[in-house]
Parts: C-alpha cells; sequence; structure tokens
C-alpha cells in the first residue's frame, strides 16, 4: 500500500502506521507518572547495585511494564497523549495529509 504526499511523491505505508498502535495514555499527567516509575526503577535498580548487589537488577524489567514496552515506546505515547484530538489525518485518493482536527469551540 502506498500514500501520495502533497508535493505528489509516493511513499509506502506500512502495518506500524495502523490505527491499532496506541501507546497513549488517558491524560499527560498519568502518562508522565508511568515514565516517572518506569526511569526510576531503571536508574534505581542500578545505583543500588554497589549496595544491595545484582539481584536489584530484577527491577529494570518491571519497568518495561509502566513504559508499555521500551522508553521509546512510552516516548511515542507521550507525543500521541499530547497531540491526541489535535491533529488529524485525512486521505483521499491515495493522498494523506496531517491538518489540524476540527473542534466545536474553536475555527
Amino acid at each position: 500500500m502506498t500514500a501520495k504526499t502533497a508535493q505528489g511523491k509516493t511513499l509506502p505505508t506500512t502495518p506500524s502506521a495502523a490505527p491499532g498502535k496506541n501507546f497513549a495514555s488517558k491524560s499527560v499527567p498519568r502518562h508522565l507518572a508511568r515514565g516517572a516509575i518506569g526511569f526510576g526503577l531503571i536508574t534505581g535498580s542500578i545505583a543500588l547495585v554497589p549496595v544491595a548487589g545484582p539481584a536489584t537488577l530484577l527491577a529494570a524489567p518491571l519497568a518495561l511494564i509502566a513504559f508499555r514496552g521500551c522508553p521509546t515506546c512510552w516516548m511515542v505515547g507521550l507525543a500521541q497523549t499530547i497531540s491526541r484530538g489535535r491533529l488529524e489525518r485525512q486521505c483521499t485518493d491515495g493522498v494523506c495529509t496531517l491538518t489540524k482536527a476540527h473542534t466545536p469551540d474553536g475555527p
């Protein structure tokens, strides 16, 4: 499957662009809290190795649960959470564009 840009270039589309790939949270504060927990677990597990031994590294995989995958997944989710409802993707005749979403309050 391909999509055309406004300049007429043809770009391949991938399944990762499908609507099912959603890493967003319900709110930005909730997403930031998940990030704080994830980064705290990673930092704490590494920082505590000299004090409590290598067993503290077992806390690092728990960060993957907080991140819903990896730190990159968390960053993508942050962007999705912030832009939710503000951007809209419209595809017509194989040409996809990204525009501001129409809100009832605004223009």
